[in-house]
Parts: structure tokens; C-alpha cells; sequence
């Protein structure tokens, strides 16, 4: 009991310092002098750290390191909470927005999946668009991650929360010998890259509000716009090329881009065999794309193809979600092999959602390996990857979340089919919620949004989204008997 209660004192702890967030919309609003939006994120600012400080005050005694547990029951308690507290601007502004659509908007925002509800982007106060992709950029690298660097400082260990919510082998290798360290040095990599994504857009042409919004979910890769056309509205190759590079550098493993920092070698990246993975597969569904679109006749220039499918192919593929054309028209290859790559193709450690590519570098290993011990059964033959040995159980904690995560989109899949929506509709919105892309095919497909589902509908998309940030583990253990003894 006393560490639940040490449970809800860290998320009071966490809405209060959360409720700072609000300052960036609050600084737009002054500067377009929209005293409307100033005063309503005031407003959702003083409610969010109310509410924060309530459930600090009620528990301030309740003080403890906490356990593994008690690290998930946080981990989904704030990522459920925040985005419920981040509604309180749209709520404000947007006339007749249900709270299901609200929080359907700023759980995607926050697990970086870009679905949305909302049209009329373009015309959207600044500092909502502002507030939308900062949500975006926050959640990209981690809320849990700042939460590392912060707890620590409130009197609460922090190492349960990494480990609990960060994926891959970034849950086990430490950068530098305190969490806190490490957490801040990664914010302080991905702040740097965000600030020269920024610079880079504006010098591309965009304006200034559009240069941030964009910079931030693509860095998040979260794929909000603020046009409803989203990146098809500036037809510009060169910013399409911008967004591009700084995509792929959002799909790498931040730890990497912390290493080459440190090292001040570029070699890193070579010795990066998820990176090279990921970048090698990507690319060249780039261009066999581009050739298979080219020789359907769907661009009569192989430039314009490759155009296209380059940004269209790494939008989907590292999970941001932007759209340049409305790929849902192209031969249905194209567009399904880009929901296969935004399964796999993202480092753990980055931005991006899905299995993540070490995780199916392992499976491919495995699989060889069963090949080799169906000929050879005497034969020791270890699981290697980048040299490094991986152990069985490592090997048998990726079968489990294999098994897991494709028995949630087949669950998930059904309920919605049983709600009435077609296959490919259903299938594909549980994909992109499950691994955080945003746009899917059918009526939730690039040139439309997800405002058609019914409030049970976007509820399932909802929690798909929140599994799949979460890496499905940290959610399902909840809901299992075990978790809840003593």
C-alpha cells in the first residue's frame, strides 16, 4: 500500500512538473497576441499542477524507492494521465470536441503516433498547433525518460522507470554511470539535433511557426502537420529532403548519435548493425519503390518517383506519418509494404515505434540458428549480433513480445471488424496505432483522418496506441492476475 501511495505522490510530482509544458503555447499566444488562447492555456497550466499538487499533498509522506512493479504501474499511470490533462486546451478552444476525440488527439500526439481527429489545421490558433507538436516532441525521446533526469531530484529513484519504458538494449547498458546522466545527456543530444532541424526547415522556407511544429514531429516522429494536407501543402522537394535526412536521424538509436557525440567519430555508426539494418532497408525500399511505380506508369519520370517514394516510403517506414501524395492511390503493393516496414524498421533507443529492428534482427538469427540445429542437433552454435552474444533468455523474452504483439492486432482487428468497419480499414488503423504511424489505408487513409470512427472505435485505436508506445508488456502486465499479488 505504501508504495501505491508512493505511485500516486511521483505522478503528482510529474503533473506538476508536466504543467510547465504549457509555457511554450503560453509564449506563442503573447507573441500573436491572441489573448483568447493565452488565457485558456493559463488556465489548463493552473488546473494541470493543481491537480498535480492535490495528489502530492495528499501522499508528501509517502516517500521510497520503487520497485519494478510499482515502475510499470507509474510508467502506465502517467502516460495515461498526462495525455488526459494535455486535453484541457482543445477542450477549451475547439467548439463541440468530445472528450474522446481530445483524448484520442493528445494520446497520439503524446505517443508520437500523428493520427488525428481534427480538421482545419491551417486554420488553427498558433499556439494549439504549438501545443500539439511540442506534445509531439516530448513524447518522442520519452516523458519517462525527462523523468529520469527529474525524479531523482524529488526524492525518487528513477532507474525502475527506465527500465520499464525504454525498449531494446538501451534497458540494460548504461551511457554514463548514473541514469540521471544518461537521460539527461540524451535529451540534451536530441534537443541539439531538433534545434538544427529547425534551422534547416526555415532555411528551406518554411516560416517560422511551420519550421517548429515540423522540426518537432519530426524529430518525434510523430507526423502532425499544421495543414491538413500536411507536407503535400509547401510541394517543396527541398524541404521534403530535409525532412527526409532528419527522419532518419530520428530512427536511429539515440544512445548511437550520444556515442558519436562523445567519441567524435563517425565510426560509431558503422559498428551500428541495427542502424545499418535499418537505414540498408529503408533505402532500398526507396528506390525499388520508386522503380515499381515508374514501370506501373503511376509517374511517367523516374525522378518524380523516386521523389515521392523516398518521402513517402521513410515517413511510413520510421513511423512519422507525413504524406507528400496520397500513397493509398498507388498499386496496393506499395502502400502495404509500407505498413510492413513501420512494423520492423526502427532502432530501439529511437523515436520510431514497431518491433523495432534489433528485435527482428534476433528473430532472423534464431531462425538460422533452427536451421543449423535441424542439421547439426550436437552443434553449439550462439545467437550472435555485432559480434556480441545474445543470451537465451533475451532471445526468449523477443518470442513472447512477437507472440504478444501479434495477438494484440489480431484482437484488436476483430473487435473492430465486429464494430463494422471494413478488413483493410480495421487492419491497417490497428497498425499504425499499435506501432505509433498514424495514417493507415482504407477510410483512415493519408487524404483522410480518423474523425469518422465512433467514440468505441477511436477508444480501441486509443489503447493500440498506448500499447504500442509502451512496448505491449509494460500495459498487459496490468491486467494480469500476478501483477496485483502480494
Amino acid at each position: 500500500m505504501k508504495r501505491t501511495l508512493t505511485v500516486i505522490r511521483a505522478l503528482g510530482l510529474m503533473l506538476m512538473v508536466f504543467s510547465l509544458a504549457y509555457v511554450m503555447p503560453v509564449v506563442t499566444a503573447l507573441i500573436y497576441a491572441d489573448h483568447i488562447m493565452l488565457l485558456d492555456f493559463l488556465l489548463a497550466m493552473i488546473w494541470t499542477a493543481a491537480f498535480g499538487c492535490l495528489m502530492w499533498m495528499a501522499t508528501r509522506r509517502c516517500k521510497g524507492e520503487l520497485s519494478v512493479r510499482h515502475g510499470y504501474l507509474l510508467v502506465a499511470a502517467m502516460w495515461t494521465a498526462m495525455p488526459a490533462m494535455a486535453t484541457l486546451p482543445l477542450l477549451l478552444v475547439i467548439p463541440g470536441l468530445s472528450f474522446t476525440d481530445a483524448y484520442f488527439e493528445t494520446m497520439s500526439a503524446m505517443t508520437t503516433t500523428g493520427s488525428t481527429v481534427l480538421t482545419g489545421l491551417d486554420n488553427l490558433p498558433p499556439a494549439l498547433n504549438i501545443w500539439r507538436h511540442e506534445l509531439n516532441w516530448l513524447g518522442g525521446l520519452g516523458v519517462i525518460v525527462l523523468a529520469v533526469a527529474v525524479l531523482p531530484l524529488l526524492g525518487i529513484g528513477g532507474r525502475q522507470l527506465f527500465k520499464a519504458e525504454t525498449p531494446g538494449p538501451m534497458k540494460d547498458s548504461a551511457l554514463t554511470p548514473r541514469i540521471a546522466d544518461t537521460a539527461r545527456n540524451l535529451w540534451a543530444v536530441y534537443l541539439v539535433i531538433t534545434l538544427a532541424c529547425i534551422g534547416t526547415l526555415k532555411w528551406a522556407g518554411m516560416s517560422w511557426l511551420d519550421a517548429v511544429c515540423h522540426a518537432f514531429s519530426a524529430m518525434g516522429l510523430g507526423g502532425f502537420s499544421t495543414h491538413d494536407a500536411s507536407v503535400g501543402y509547401f510541394n517543396s522537394p527541398l524541404i521534403e529532403f530535409v525532412l527526409i535526412v532528419f527522419m532518419l536521424f530520428a530512427v536511429v538509436n539515440f544512445a548511437t548519435h550520444f556515442l558519436v557525440w562523445r567519441s567524435r567519430s563517425l565510426g560509431v555508426y558503422l559498428r551500428d548493425v541495427e542502424a545499418q539494418a535499418a537505414l540498408g532497408l529503408i533505402l532500398l525500399s526507396c528506390l525499388g519503390i520508386a522503380f515499381f511505380l515508374w514501370w506501373n506508369g503511376i509517374y511517367t519520370e523516374l525522378t518524380t518517383a523516386l521523389r515521392h517514394a523516398s518521402f513517402n516510403v521513410v515517413s511510413i517506414a520510421t513511423s512519422s506519418g507525413y504524406a507528400s501524395v496520397d500513397y493509398a492511390q498507388w498499386p496496393i503493393f506499395a502502400p502495404l509494404w509500407m505498413m510492413f516496414l513501420t512494423a520492423i524498421a526502427a532502432s530501439s533507443g529511437s523515436t520510431g515505434g514497431g518491433i523495432k529492428m534489433i528485435r527482428t534482427l534476433v528473430l532472423v538469427k534464431q531462425a538460422g540458428r533452427e536451421f543449423v540445429k535441424l542439421l547439426h542437433p550436437s552443434a553449439v552454435n550462439p545467437l550472435k549480433i555485432g559480434g556480441s552474444v545474445i543470451p537465451n533468455g533475451v532471445v526468449f523474452s523477443v518470442l513472447g513480445f512477437i507472440f504478444l504483439y501479434f495477438m494484440t492486432i489480431a484482437t484488436l482487428t476483430f473487435i473492430l471488424l465486429i464494430s463494422g468497419m471494413d478488413f483493410i480499414s480495421a487492419f491497417t488503423a490497428v497498425l499504425a496505432s499499435i506501432n505509433n504511424c498514424g495514417p493507415g489505408l482504407g477510410t483512415v487513409g493519408p487524404a483522410s483522418n480518423y474523425q469518422g470512427l465512433s467514440d468505441f472505435q477511436t477508444w480501441i485505436c486509443t489503447f493500440g496506441m498506448l500499447v504500442g508506445r509502451l512496448e505491449i508488456f509494460t500495459v498487459l502486465i496490468l491486467f494480469t492476475p500476478q501483477f496485483w499479488r502480494r
